[in-house]
């Protein structure tokens, strides 16, 4: 699987929990207000059909969610998980919000009810792209007397790597945790309790640039960790970085003896680089040397 589907799978996994789901829309939308219930709800249909200059197309958004109230849909929420600045983002919302207002004038019934997408954008640099239709339209030389008459779109994106401090305390899902780690980095620490093990893990791995999720994920097994068992953030960090620091010492070991070094030598480097005593040093050695035999 190419490292872009991975990435794409790992976030949709994520957000689909309907905890997270409503987390974001009552923080984005509400302002932290708890208006959004997990329990209402449903899953909705990502794909839409359009018709190009030669045939019939599919368009997938990543994620889509039907608010229920008593048994009607209330709204519907698309998300797109963006991990690099596209300029070209309002087209494609025109066709995703476009699609899922299209199927509701198909229906027979009217029962009618607003789409709202949000845009998770994951990249590093900033977003610096028109947000409106008319501002983008406006800068190509497009007359005001034109614009009067061109509907407006906007784009609601949310930059999740930036978001500012008292933002992320809103958030009250395993989503509060994700954008501490992307505003404080490796330093992060908190006694918050995970729910989504797993998936946090998963994601947290992607974000970092680590595509391989399936290793990522031996780090519960090496540990023993349940999905149901509890487990504070900062267990679960430490517990990484001692699985991190102890494959840096595996390879360094491997890598010596490749290259036909003696196990004092090995030793001596592996106390300079880990800070290890001569003990910690030679027990890693015997442990991780008999792999070369």
């Amino acid at each position: 699987m190419k490292n872009k589907d991975t990435k794409d799978l790992v976030m949709k996994e994520f957000e689909a929990y309907p905890d997270v789901a409503a987390d974001l829309l009552n923080v984005f939308l509400y302002g932290g207000q708890y208006r959004v219930k997990e329990n209402s709800l449903l899953a909705a249909p990502t794909e839409t059909l359009y018709q190009g200059s030669d045939k019939l197309h599919n368009q997938i958004e990543d994620m889509g969610k039907y608010e229920m109230d008593s048994g009607r849909v209330k709204a519907m929420y698309l998300f797109a998980n963006q991990s690099k600045v596209d300029a070209k983002m309002l087209f494609r919302k025109a066709g995703y919000v476009g699609g899922a207002y299209r199927e509701q004038y198909k229906r027979k019934k009217k029962a009618f009810f607003p789409v709202i997408e949000l845009i998770l954008y994951w990249g590093e640099r900033r977003w610096n792209c028109r947000e409106s239709l008319h501002e983008l339209l406006h800068n190509k030389n497009a007359p005001d007397e034109v614009l009067r008459f061109t509907d407006d779109l906007r784009l609601h994106v949310f930059e999740m790597r930036n978001l500012p401090e008292e933002t992320r305390r809103l958030f009250k899902s395993d989503m509060r945790i994700v954008v501490d780690y992307l505003a404080e980095g490796n330093s992060y620490r908190s006694n918050k309790k995970i729910v989504h093990k797993e998936a946090l893990i998963k994601l947290l791995c992607v974000l970092s640039g680590d595509e391989n999720v399936e290793d990522a994920l031996s780090i519960m097994q090496d540990r023993g960790i349940e999905e149901e068992e509890e487990i504070k953030v900062c267990e679960l960090f430490d517990q990484y970085e001692r699985r991190g620091l102890e494959q840096g010492i595996k390879q360094m070991i491997l890598d010596n003896l490749e290259e036909n070094k003696s196990k004092e030598i090995i030793v001596g480097k592996l106390r300079r680089r880990f800070a290890l005593s001569e003990e910690q040093a030679e027990a890693y050695f015997d442990k991780y040397s008999v792999v070369m035999v």
